[in-house]
């Protein structure tokens, strides 16, 4: 008998295969790191040949240390990054371009021009998004007017479009010897391209991006009795396995952490910070700067909303200075660090690498580090870099208070950062309220998996799900009120350094 659930979760640096038990424990995980492919300034891709390469690997090796095979899985759920853009050929199976990241912000002008003409307007009431190049419709415009021959090909059907988990289940269950084309709700409303109240696309907003309708997937619910399809015996799993759970990685975390009541929040820290809360069935438009998305949605049943904070870059800021300054060896250094200065000296530092998104959705915003002396070193830096990942949710939190009028009295988080001690400490000194981690922090996974369960029944429903979650530490506020307002108010005026920095027109 079937006595676990696997989760791929496909997310902007890596890529991981996760086995839990019923109980929600870790059973086994394998995880590699992609390529991230910089072309130029502000452009960043990943190649999809090289995601699904990795796809395989993990799984392989992940079932292979938990020594099971396919017959010892009940289901697999698919969770990834949202917005990156991946468009292939379904009779060779090999993308057009290389996929374009939620980063990436080469599509700044579309933006631009949609908010300038009034279109923005129409895509915020529908979409519950404001024009940004974020999201994937303008991704996919851009590729279709850049990539030789692309348009005549999806004009006659030999184009397929698709967000990460789109192109890992086509691939998954047979690609191009009958690959399925399927995507869920929660990644097909971050596109700009989907009506809210009907799941569906729409035929106004594709027209805003010149897309044609037969290269998007179908969109089915997020935890899917009737399946996507199997895996296949050829496959990394070596055998039929139900793909029935599909959820982009933020929805995934909420899943994951029981967030299915109205009201219900959490924060998740990874390339970017990404805070969601639970609206219940009701859709909200956000006055602040936030988004209006699905949280999920379960066979038939209607749709959960959610408001969304999405900041860009918070995680990856961290990663730069291993990778591109070379600071730091890993990102565990960056906590010894910044513990061995007792502040950052004055220094902030905004990482407005791809402009700002909530709650500014400033995309003429460019990254800055203000407030220098020569007295500061490595360490002030990487301080700033921490505590830079803290201010950015401080704003979210403060937006989505004042949108829903519910004030947060514990902030769940979630997500690699978590690891961080200090980083979670510098969180709660903030926001000024406790910060509460639980045993599994990686609930992205965790929440593919639920889907997935939920789906074939291997969990009888959300309150069977209650009892697997538990705190595994919390982290309560040492600054003084004067403090945490001192240091919010500095926050504020680097912010503003970074605005109008890039010509957008």
């Amino acid at each position: 008998m079937a006595e676990f659930v696997g989760a791929i979760d496909q997310g902007t640096t890596s890529t991981r295969f996760m086995i839990f038990d019923h109980g929600g424990a870790v059973v086994a995980t394998h995880q590699l790191e992609h390529e991230q492919i910089l072309p130029r300034a502000g452009w960043i891709e990943h190649d999809p040949l090289e995601i699904w390469r990795r796809t395989e690997n993990v799984i392989e090796v992940a079932l292979d240390k938990a020594r099971l095979t396919a017959d010892d899985l009940v289901a697999v759920g698919i969770t990834n990054q949202r917005e990156t853009t991946v468009v292939w050929d379904p009779v060779t199976g090999r993308p057009f371009h290389n996929a374009i990241v939620w980063q990436d912000t080469r599509t700044d002008r579309i933006a631009a021009a949609l908010e300038r003409d009034g279109r923005g307007d129409v895509i915020r009431e529908r979409a519950g998004l404001p024009p940004a190049a974020y999201f994937s419709g303008g991704k996919l415009q851009w590729l279709l007017e850049h990539v030789d021959g692309l348009r005549e090909a999806a004009e006659a059907g030999r184009a397929l479009f698709g967000t990460t988990d789109t192109w890992l289940l086509w691939n998954l269950t047979g690609g191009r010897s009958g690959g399925v084309h399927v995507t869920d709700p929660t990644n097909a409303s971050r596109t700009m391209l989907m009506d809210l109240r009907t799941l569906d696309w729409d035929d106004e907003l594709l027209g805003f991006f010149g897309v044609p309708r037969r290269m998007l997937p179908r969109i089915r619910p997020s935890s899917d009795p009737e399946h996507y399809g199997a895996t296949l015996a050829a496959g990394p799993f070596r055998g039929a396995v139900p793909l029935a759970g599909d959820l982009g990685d933020q929805q995934a975390a909420s899943v994951g952490q029981l967030c299915f009541e109205a009201g219900q929040a959490k924060n998740t820290y990874g390339t970017g910070n990404f805070l969601l809360l639970n609206t219940g069935h009701e859709i909200v438009h956000s006055t602040r700067g936030l988004i209006t998305t699905v949280a999920y949605q379960f066979g038939g049943s209607a749709p959960t909303y959610a408001l969304e904070g999405s900041i860009a870059v918070t995680g990856s800021a961290i990663q730069w200075l291993r990778d591109q300054l070379g600071i730091i060896g890993d990102a565990a250094e960056s906590e010894a660090l910044a513990r061995s200065v007792p502040d950052t000296g004055g220094m902030y530092f905004v990482p407005a690498f791809s402009g700002l998104f909530a709650p500014h959705w400033r995309q003429d915003a460019r990254g800055a580090i203000v407030g220098l002396s020569r007295f500061h070193t490595r360490a002030h830096l990487a301080r700033a870099a921490l505590e830079s990942i803290c201010y950015q949710s401080k704003d979210v939190v403060a937006a989505m208070q004042q949108d829903s009028g519910v004030s947060l009295q514990v902030l769940r988080v979630d997500g690699g950062v978590t690891a961080n001690d200090f980083a979670m400490q510098v969180q709660a000194d903030i926001l000024g309220i406790p910060v509460s981690r639980p045993v599994v922090s990686e609930t992205t996974a965790l929440g593919a998996a639920y889907a997935a369960g939920l789906a074939t029944g291997f969990w009888s429903g959300v309150d069977e799900l209650s009892s697997n979650w538990a705190e595994s530490k919390q982290w309560t506020p040492s600054w003084t009120a004067d403090q945490r307002a001192d240091g919010h108010r500095q926050w504020l005026k680097a912010v503003e350094r970074t605005l109008d920095w890039v010509e957008i027109s």
